[in-house]
């Protein structure tokens, strides 16, 4: 068990955490036809669109409640509503999503009371979806947005439903899965012949392609219908431990069971996955996939000899730190330093003597010895202070291509995610590290240094 700490400088220094607006930002552009809205001044939400264009790559629709210094001390709930109209005659969303901010959180207004009132004298809105989320920045974390803003989702439009539709199953994503991820889950499921819904589904609205239309909203994801309807799937599939509580907001209203996978890197996770998918679709584990788990196990004992011994820092949201941590753990990696942003359960799990919630100044401190950091792009100043090579994980990564379609879950995944990880450690080492690896079949223990 790791002890659990919180970084006590007066000020951060290289910032680690993103903030709650963001994630839940991020989250409501993983729906279809929906513009997100920031509840806050103009550079709240100039901030969120860079960070997201730099990484995406990709034109993002995200607007602004354009709140000034009397607006924010006076209370600036009209502002709201403003905005929807505004939004609405413009751009003809389906689904608006809201997002707080700290210069609103400050002053304390009855949003969810000012949306009940407002919806109820425009009928011209028609079906248009409203949903709020309170994510102060002065508090908690990207990751933390993100699942409020899927609670919320469901919360206020998912519906009830009779009897579940057999083969249908529901996967709430969490905040540290990429495009790639989704899509390799999509594969994995309609193999079985299972019907799966995402939410939020990042790969239908930003992964890449080029629309035949222009649209001012979303250019894909989950459609609205399909949240309505989450109460019809026999399973819900809550992946990481982060959707918690929106599996559970589901469950209390619809009485929708759901399991919860904290993580998809490695062996045994992902057996348990596909055993998982074989009982509810009652379908055996396609050959295919018998296939990709012999080239895992191959690849691991390839791999070994490389990561196994290695001293390994890293600097993620909690859900990715618990996956990355456990899966180089298991292939024999000391995890030496490990910097979060928020709390969660499972940080008291992670394979280390100690987690601390702080910033990347925090995480180059304890990372001097170590032979790999992994974090965001953030982190290339420290890596090349260090000495170590850099593996770019999590968000942002805004100085490489393709950041959206790396792929880290399912038996494919891990085995990709492990070959990076190996090469980084050969290349440095041969670079700069001269050092004889083990044969196959060799002890590690019994290798041997040669002198530079």
């Amino acid at each position: 068990m790791s002890k659990v700490s919180l970084s006590r400088k007066a000020c951060t220094v290289n910032p680690l955490k993103l903030s709650q607006p963001v994630g839940g930002a991020l989250a409501f552009l993983g729906l279809a036809d929906c513009m997100p809205l920031l509840h806050g001044s103009q550079g709240c939400t100039a901030f969120g669109l860079v960070l997201f264009v730099r990484h995406f790559r990709e034109t993002i629709p995200l607007q602004t409640t354009a709140m000034n210094e009397v607006a924010t001390v006076l209370g600036g709930v009209e502002n709201i509503g403003k905005a929807i109209l505004t939004i609405h005659q413009k751009t003809k969303p389906r689904i608006i999503g809201i997002c707080s901010t700290g210069v609103t959180e400050t002053k304390g207004d009855d949003v969810d009371g000012y949306l009940r009132t407002f919806m109820a004298e425009h009928p011209e809105l028609g079906d248009l979806a409203v949903v709020y989320v309170s994510t102060p920045d002065f508090k908690d974390a990207f990751q933390d947005g993100w699942s409020k803003a899927v609670r919320n989702i469901i919360q206020a439009v998912a519906e009830p439903s009779v009897e579940p539709i057999l083969g249908l199953v529901n996967f709430l994503v969490g905040s540290h899965l990429t495009v790639a991820d989704i899509e390799e889950l999509r594969e994995m499921s309609e193999s079985f012949g299972l019907i799966p819904t995402f939410l939020p589904d990042l790969s239908g609205s930003l992964d890449g392609h080029i629309p035949d239309d222009f649209s001012p909203t979303t250019l894909g994801g989950t459609p609205l219908d399909a949240i309505r309807h989450l109460g019809s799937a026999e399973l819900t599939i809550a992946l990481g431990e982060q959707m918690r509580p929106a599996a559970e907001a589901l469950m209390l209203k619809t009485g929708q069971p759901y399991v919860l996978f904290d993580r998809l890197t490695g062996l045994e996770p992902n057996d348990q996955l596909l055993d998982c998918f074989s009982q509810l679709s009652g379908q055996p584990v396609p050959n295919k996939y018998r296939r990709q788990r012999s080239q895992l196990l191959d690849a691991m004992l390839d791999g070994h000899f490389f990561i196994g011994g290695q001293k390994i820092a890293i600097g993620a949201e909690p859900d990715l730190l618990w996956n990355l941590s456990m899966w180089l753990s298991e292939l024999g990696a000391e995890i030496t330093a490990a910097i979060t942003t928020t709390h969660s359960p499972l940080l008291e799990q992670v394979p280390c003597n100690e987690v601390i919630i702080g910033d990347l100044e925090d995480l180059e401190t304890r990372a001097h010895g170590c032979d790999l950091l992994m974090t965001t792009a953030h982190g290339r100043q420290a890596a090349e202070r260090l000495g170590i090579p850099l593996l770019r994980m999590g968000l942002p990564i805004f100085d490489r291509l393709g950041a959206t379609h790396r792929l880290s879950v399912g038996y494919r995944g891990t085995r990709d995610l492990l070959f990076e990880v190996g090469n980084l450690l050969m290349a440095n080492a041969h670079e700069g590290h001269p050092q004889r690896w083990p044969l196959p079949g060799e002890s590690h223990a019994h290798s041997t240094v040669i002198p530079g």
